[in-house]
């Protein structure tokens, strides 16, 4: 397996969040990799959808650690296997990880039919104000795969002084450009006349989701000024690479690592795909 580095600009300052430490009770216990504690955090956002975060702590070494909050993208879910290796990953070179399903997925409230990219990246910066009002992470990251990517990025630019840094994996950034033209998720729809709902591999969503994305503009992302790191395979079968060769270019920080041979979901060679990350990790922490 072979991957490619692409470094756009030397790396710059982190942004640090620093907040006071919280003690919650711990749900369980052990790791495939190394002893961790879990802690779940169930509360209501302000969007009045209940959230069920996992945050997940290496044993001996609670205080003072990096933080990598890691999203899914549309249609996935906190468990998928790549967002699992990620997370492991990151737990053994010493980050703490939160990983949590996003508006109308998983076991998060909401329907699938309702959700929208403005209510995840609502979510997203709630979550970004709930750990920095918590707990003791001197550097919060941002992981997002696809959709998830998206958010994580703009959410990003908006609280720029909170965020050290962003992984987007294989970002579906088009997401928004797409939904203005009337060709989304391989759709043909009239973009003034937007249809009530439509089917997403096999998913109904609804209108409304379409609208929103219709106002939201990808490209506003790149006025963060934190370190990046995009990851897409040459030969991902939902977003083409050159989307993650565009933005690169467009941001002050960004690193491109391609994978080659891999799908959507890194599930052919996820070896790669957190080896990429951790080299990249490690030059942050």
């Amino acid at each position: 397996m072979s991957l490619k580095v692409t470094r756009f600009c030397n790396p710059g300052g982190n942004r640090i969040g620093v907040s006071t430490a919280m003690n919650p009770s711990p749900k369980a216990e052990g790791s495939s990799q190394i002893p961790v504690k879990t802690y779940d955090y169930p509360y209501f956002d302000r969007l009045g959808a209940l959230m069920k975060p996992r945050l997940i702590r290496p044993v001996g070494h609670d205080a003072g650690r990096p933080l990598l909050i890691i999203l899914h993208g549309l249609t996935g879910y906190k468990e998928e296997p790549h967002l699992e290796a990620l997370a492991d990953m990151a737990r053994s070179i010493g980050f703490a990880t939160l990983q949590t399903d996003l508006y109308g997925h998983g076991d998060c409230g909401g329907s699938f039919y309702d959700h929208t990219l403005r209510k995840w990246i609502a979510q997203i910066r709630w979550l970004i104000h709930q750990v920095r009002s918590q707990a003791d992470y001197p550097k919060i990251f941002l992981g997002g795969h696809s959709q998830g990517a998206l958010c994580a990025l703009l959410a990003a630019a908006m609280e720029e002084g909170s965020v050290a840094g962003v992984i987007a994996l294989a970002p579906a950034l088009r997401i928004p450009e797409q939904a203005r033209k009337g060709t989304l998720f391989g759709l043909h729809f009239d973009p003034q006349n937007v249809p009530p709902e439509i089917s997403v591999w096999g998913k109904i969503l609804s209108g409304a989701y379409i609208r929103d994305a219709q106002t939201v503009y990808a490209e506003d992302a790149a006025s963060y000024s934190g370190p990046v790191l995009f990851v897409h395979s040459d030969t991902d079968e939902r977003v083409p690479i050159e989307v993650s060769e565009e933005a690169a270019k467009q941001y002050k920080n960004a690193q491109l690592v391609t994978l080659h041979g891999d799908t959507h979901d890194f599930d052919r060679h996820p070896d790669a795909l957190t080896e990429a990350v951790q080299t990249w990790l490690l030059k942050q922490k």
